[in-house]
C-alpha cells in the first residue's frame, strides 16, 4: 500500500526524498536504534480475582498490521465498526491467555484456545470460577468460556454473537447460563452508502432551541446511515447454557445495556429508539430502561429518556429525568438514580445540584430519596445497610466532595468526609478499596467501621503510595503502610487481608520492568515475587533519567523528566540537541498546576508516540514537561493562553540550559492532539525553538465554535480568544519548520483531518517550511505497526535535518 505524503515545494537540504510538492512513499522504518525498541515482544497484562488467589494473564501484539485496519469499516453514530465480524474495527484483541496460582513459581498455558485467537471481552462469573469472553473469527463472533480449575477452555456458540454495541455477554446469578446480545435471525443486507442512489436531500432542522455541541465526528449523516445503524446495533438476546444449549430470552431490539439484580432475579435492560440525530452520537438518542424478571416478563418501566439534541450550557449541564440508573450493589434488588434538582442547568443557583433516589423490589412501592449533593453527582460506592460512600463534582472550581451517609436513614443530611480542589494530588486521600460481596458485586471492603484507602502518595518530597485505614464513623485515619522507596516506584494494587496484614504490590524502576508481589505488613520478611517479568527495553537500561524541577518567570513552580543519552558524561557536559515534549493542562489555581507527579523511578516505558526514543539518537530529551494554563478567580485559563506556553517553554529550556546540557539554538517541540496545538503557537510566537512535530491536532479553533478542551465560552462570546489562539490565523507569521501528521480516519472530537490539511494549506500560501503526512486508515491514536514506525521514521527524518544539523 502506499502511503501519500502531501508537503511544500521547498527543498530540504540534506534529504532528497523531500525534494518536490508531493510524493508516494512505502511505509518507512526508523532507524535500528529505535526499530529494536517499537517491535519487540511486549510482557502480558495481568488480571487478579477478587479472592487474591489466581491470576490470568493476557498475551497481545503489541501494535496491528495495517492490513487489519484495511478490513471493512462503517463509522455510524459514534461507532466504529466492522460489519463482516459484527465487532468494533478498532477493537484491540488477546492472541493467548495463562493462568497461575499466586503462589506458583510458573503461569501454566490455557488449554483449548481457538487457533489465530482474536479474544476480547474477558467477563467474570459472579463466583469468580469461570471466564466467559469472545473470539472474533473472519465471520463474526463466538462466545467462549474458561474453566479456573481446570485451565481449559471451550466454545459455546459459533460465529453469531453482536459485539456492535460493546459487551455481549452478561452472566446469570448462578454461573450456569450467560445472556449474549446474538444477531437476529433475519437482519436485513446492509446498504452500500457509497453506490447508493440518493433519493432526495438529507434535511437537518433547528426549531429555536439552544443546541451548542461540540464537532463530533462519525455521525450519522444520511437515511441510509440511519438504517445501517438500525440493523447493526439490533440484536436478539439469547439464553446460552454452558452446555452450548441456546434459547431465545428477548426479542430483537437496539439492545445498549443488560444487568442482572445482585440476587439474580431480576434483569435491567435499555434500549435504543429513535428518532436519531445527526448532530450527537448514539449515547444521547432516545433510550428506555425497564426491569423484567427472568422470565422476560416485564416488571418496570423505569425511564424513558427523549433524544438530547439541546442541554443547558457548561461542562456541568445534564439532562432532566432519571440518569445514572443502576442496581444498589449492596441489596437484593434495588434500583437507584439520580435527578438533576436545577433542571440541568449549572447557572442556575440552587442549595443542592442532584438527588438520589432507591426503589425496592417488586418496584411498586414508594420511592426514596437517599441523599442530595452540593456538585454535581459523580459516583457512589455502597457498603451495607448503614454505610455507603458518594462523591460530587464541579468543574468550574475543580472542587469535588465525598460524602458518607446511611443508606437505611432516608432524608437525614450526608457527612462530608473530604471537601477538596480534585487536581490538588498532594491532598489526594485515596480511593476505597473494594471487595466482592455474597451477591459477587463490589461494595467497601470493611473491617467494623473501618473502611481503607489506597493513595498514590504524591507529595512534595516526591511519591510514597500507601494505605490507610478511616473509621467511617468519627472519621479517624490510621497509616497502615506508606511505601519508603527512593530508588524505585511501589505502587499498592490491593488488600488481600487487612487482619493478616497482606498486601499486593507492584514495583518497579526506571530498568526494572513492573512484578506483582505480596507485601506483609506485620512479618519483617521480603515482598513475596508473584510475577517475573523482564526488561524488554534493555537498550536504554542506562539512559540517564531524572525529575528536574525549575521556575517559570513568574515563580510558579514547574518539573519535567529530564533523559539523557547512554554514557553522557555530566562533567565534560557537551551541549546536546533536545526534544521537548509536552500538553498543556488547565487549573484554576497556581498551587495545584505547581505540583510534581512525575517519579523518576518509574520505568521507562518508550510507547510509540514517546519521544523517549531518541535519547538514542543523541538527543537530550524532556518529556511531560509541565506546561499549566491557569486563571485563577473570574479570570479563565485561556485568557493568556498564548503567553503562558511561551513562558513555560522558556523555562524549560532555561533549566536544562543551566545544567549545561543543551544547545539551545537546536531545540525541538513536540505534542500529540492539544500537544500539537501548543506546538503550532509556539512556534508562531516564539523563536525558541528549530523545529515542531505536530500530530494530529487541530489548529483553527472557529471550526470548534461551542467549544474545545476546557474552554466552555462559544466563539461568539470571546471571538478574540478563538482567533487569538489560532495558530490558522497566525499562518503569515509562522516560519519555522514543521512537521504535521495525522490520521486519515481521526474520530476525535474537533481534531478532524481538515484542521491539518487547511492549516497545512495555509502555511504553504505563505512559504512556510512544513511537511503533511496523513496515515490512511488512522484514528487519533495510532495503531498498524506500519503506520507507526513510518511515524518514527518521519519524525526521526525531521529532527536529523532541521534540528541536530541545523545550518549545516
Amino acid at each position: 500500500m502506499k502511503l501519500k505524503l502531501f508537503l511544500s515545494s521547498f527543498l530540504c537540504a540534506g534529504f532528497a526524498l523531500w525534494g518536490s510538492a508531493q510524493e508516494n512513499l512505502t511505509y518507512q522504518k526508523p532507524p535500528e536504534e529505535i526499530l529494536k525498541l517499537v517491535d519487540i515482544q511486549r510482557p502480558p497484562s495481568v488480571r487478579i480475582d477478587n479472592n487474591k488467589e489466581n491470576m490470568l494473564l493476557f498475551y497481545r501484539n503489541s501494535y496491528k498490521s495495517i492490513a487489519e485496519l484495511s478490513e471493512d469499516e462503517l463509522r455510524l453514530a459514534g461507532l466504529r465498526i466492522n460489519p463482516k465480524t459484527n465487532i468494533s474495527s478498532r477493537a484491540v484483541f488477546i492472541n493467548n491467555v495463562k493462568y497461575k496460582k499466586l503462589g506458583d513459581p510458573e503461569p501454566k498455558q490455557v488449554s483449548g484456545l481457538p487457533d489465530n485467537a482474536r479474544l476480547s471481552y474477558f467477563t467474570t462469573s459472579p463466583d469468580d470460577k469461570k471466564v466467559a469472553f469472545t473470539n472474533t473469527t473472519t465471520t463474526g463472533v463466538e462466545i467462549w468460556v474458561l474453566d479456573m480449575e481446570s485451565g481449559a477452555a471451550k466454545k459455546l456458540t459459533g460465529a453469531s454473537a453482536n459485539a456492535n454495541m460493546g459487551n455481549p455477554i452478561s452472566w446469570f446469578r448462578d454461573g450456569k447460563s450467560l445472556l449474549v446480545r446474538m444477531l437476529p435471525e433475519h437482519r436485513p443486507e446492509l446498504i452500500n452508502t457509497e453506490q447508493a442512489t440518493p433519493t432526495g436531500p438529507t434535511v437537518t432542522v433547528s426549531s429555536g432551541i439552544l443546541a451548542q455541541n461540540r464537532t463530533y465526528q462519525d455521525l450519522l449523516k444520511s437515511k441510509e446511515d440511519e438504517f445501517n445503524f438500525e440493523a447493526l446495533t439490533t440484536s436478539e438476546l439469547h439464553r446460552v447454557d454452558l452446555d452450548g444449549n441456546t434459547s431465545l430470552w428477548k426479542e430483537k431490539a437496539m439492545y445498549a445495556g443488560e444487568s442482572f439484580s445482585p440476587d439474580g432475579n431480576y434483569v435491567m435492560v435499555t434500549t435504543l429508539h429513535r428518532p436519531f440525530s445527526y448532530i450527537v452520537p448514539l449515547y444521547r438518542f432516545p433510550t428506555h430502561t425497564v426491569i423484567y424478571n427472568l422470565d422476560g416478563k416485564l416488571i418496570k418501566s423505569v425511564e424513558e429518556t427523549p433524544l438530547i439534541e439541546d442541554m443547558p450550557k457548561g461542562f456541568m449541564a445534564t439532562h432532566e429525568g432519571k440518569r445514572n440508573i443502576s442496581w444498589r450493589a449492596d441489596k437484593p434488588a434495588t434500583v437507584f438514580w439520580v435527578e438533576a434538582l436545577d433542571g440541568g442547568d449549572p447557572e442556575k443557583e440552587v442549595p443542592f445540584r442532584d438527588e438520589v433516589f432507591t426503589l425496592d423490589a417488586p418496584f411498586n412501592g414508594k420511592v426514596k430519596s437517599m441523599v442530595k449533593t452540593i456538585n454535581r453527582f459523580s459516583d457512589i460506592t455502597w457498603g451495607n445497610d448503614r454505610v455507603a460512600v458518594l462523591t460530587d463534582r464541579w468543574w468550574n472550581d475543580r472542587n469535588t466532595k465525598t460524602y458518607v451517609f446511611n443508606p437505611s436513614q432516608t432524608g437525614k443530611k450526608a457527612k462530608v468526609l473530604f471537601d477538596r480542589n480534585y487536581q490538588d494530588k498532594y491532598s489526594d486521600p485515596g480511593a476505597f478499596e473494594t471487595e466482592k460481596n455474597a451477591y459477587g458485586r463490589y461494595v467497601l471492603k470493611m473491617e467494623g467501621n473501618n473502611a481503607f484507602l489506597i493513595g498514590d502518595g504524591y507529595s512534595e518530597k516526591g511519591q510514597f503510595p500507601f494505605l490507610d485505614e478511616i473509621n467511617l464513623s468519627n472519621f479517624k485515619k490510621n497509616r497502615l503502610y506508606e511505601s519508603q522507596f527512593t530508588d524505585k516506584l511501589e505502587k499498592i494494587r490491593a488488600l488481600i487481608d487487612a487482619k493478616k496484614g497482606e498486601v499486593l504490590v507492584s514495583i518497579e524502576s526506571k530498568n526494572e520492568y513492573p512484578n506483582y508481589y505480596i507485601r506483609n505488613l506485620k512479618k519483617r520478611i521480603a515482598p513475596i515475587a508473584v510475577t517475573n517479568f523482564e526488561n524488554p527495553f534493555q537498550s536504554i537500561e542506562d539512559v540517564h533519567k531524572e525529575v528536574i524541577t525549575y521556575k517559570r518567570g513568574d515563580g510558579l513552580e514547574l518539573s519535567g523528566t529530564l533523559y539523557l543519552p547512554a554514557g553522557y558524561d555530566m562533567n565534560k557536559k557537551e551541549k546536546l540537541p533536545m526534544i521537548l515534549w509536552a500538553y498543556p493542562r488547565e487549573y484554576k489555581d497556581k498551587s495545584s498546576a505547581a505540583q510534581t507527579t512525575s517519579n523518576p523511578n518509574s520505568f521507562t516505558f518508550p510507547s510509540y508516540g514517546s519521544p523517549v526514543f531518541w535519547v538514542t539518537r543523541g538527543y537530550v530529551v524532556l518529556d511531560g514537561a509541565a506546561f499549566p494554563i491557569i486563571g485563577e478567580g473570574d479570570k479563565e485559563p485561556n485568557d493568556t493562553f498564548r503567553e503562558q506556553l511561551v513562558a513555560n517553554a522558556k523555562a524549560a529550556i532555561d533549566a536544562v540550559d543551566e545544567l549545561g546540557y543543551v544547545d539551545r539554538k537546536r531545540v525541538a517541540v513536540g505534542g500529540h492532539s492539544y500537544g500539537a496545538f501548543m506546538t503550532a503557537n509556539l512556534l508562531t510566537h516564539s523563536d525558541l525553538f528549530a523545529a515542531g512535530i505536530a500530530r494530529s491536532g487541530a489548529y483553527n479553533r472557529t471550526l470548534t465554535p461551542f467549544g474545545f478542551q476546557s474552554e466552555e465560552r462559544n466563539y461568539w462570546e470571546a471571538p478574540e480568544i478563538y482567533n487569538g489562539m489560532s495558530p490558522f490565523m497566525h499562518a503569515d507569521k509562522m516560519k519555522t519548520p514543521l512537521l504535521l501528521i495525522h490520521g486519515e480516519a481521526d474520530n476525535n472530537s474537533g481534531t478532524y483531518p481538515m484542521q491539518s490539511e487547511r492549516y497545512f494549506n495555509a502555511l504553504k500560501g505563505f512559504g512556510a517550511p512544513a511537511r503533511l503526512v496523513m496515515l490512511p486508515k488512522e484514528s487519533h491514536g495510532y495503531a498498524a505497526l506500519e503506520s507507526i514506525l513510518h511515524v518514527l521514521w518521519e519524525q526521526d527524518q525531521w529532527l536529523e535535518t532541521y534540528v541536530k544539523n541545523k545550518d549545516k
